[in-house]
């Protein structure tokens, strides 16, 4: 009760389904219409009640852009210093991609070759990392 009431004391939408007037498990939802919020009888009313979105043919789609061909030199340039860049400990990888004042879109790409390489590591939350194999080959282990 305490946060569809709040939100209608801020002028937000609330939604509730009536009781009946009887039935004290139903005194919550009567209050909450009493006092401004939008009845609900069917799934229809609460359609009507969201905002409109465009449709399927409103939609304009954007076609992506496709992505500079970069030669084999640039493309080994990157992994370097990507490689260069990361370490056992995970970095983030917007960290990475501002550390390298590089697009998003070539650190993903040379990213993914890494990883199918098995020279880095995906952790979770977009962490990144040198892989278990890698670290070794680089202290020369």
């Amino acid at each position: 009760m305490i946060t569809p009431k709040t939100a209608l004391d801020q002028g937000r939408d609330a939604y509730a389904v009536p009781g009946h007037p009887f039935d004290t498990r139903a005194s919550g939802c009567n209050i909450l219409i009493h006092d401004g919020a939008t009845l609900v009888r069917n799934v229809e009313d609460i359609i009507e009640a969201l905002p409109k979105l465009p449709r399927q043919t409103d939609i304009i789609y954007d076609t992506p852009k496709p992505l500079p061909n970069r030669g084999l030199r640039e493309t080994a340039k990157l992994h370097q210093r990507i490689l260069a860049r990361l370490s056992p400990s995970p970095l983030a990888e917007d960290q990475l991609i501002r550390d390298l004042k590089a697009s998003a879109a070539q650190i993903a790409t040379a990213l993914v070759d890494l990883e199918t390489e098995g020279q880095i590591e995906r952790q979770s939350g977009g962490m990144v990392s040198l892989s278990g194999n890698e670290h070794k080959d680089h202290k020369g282990h």
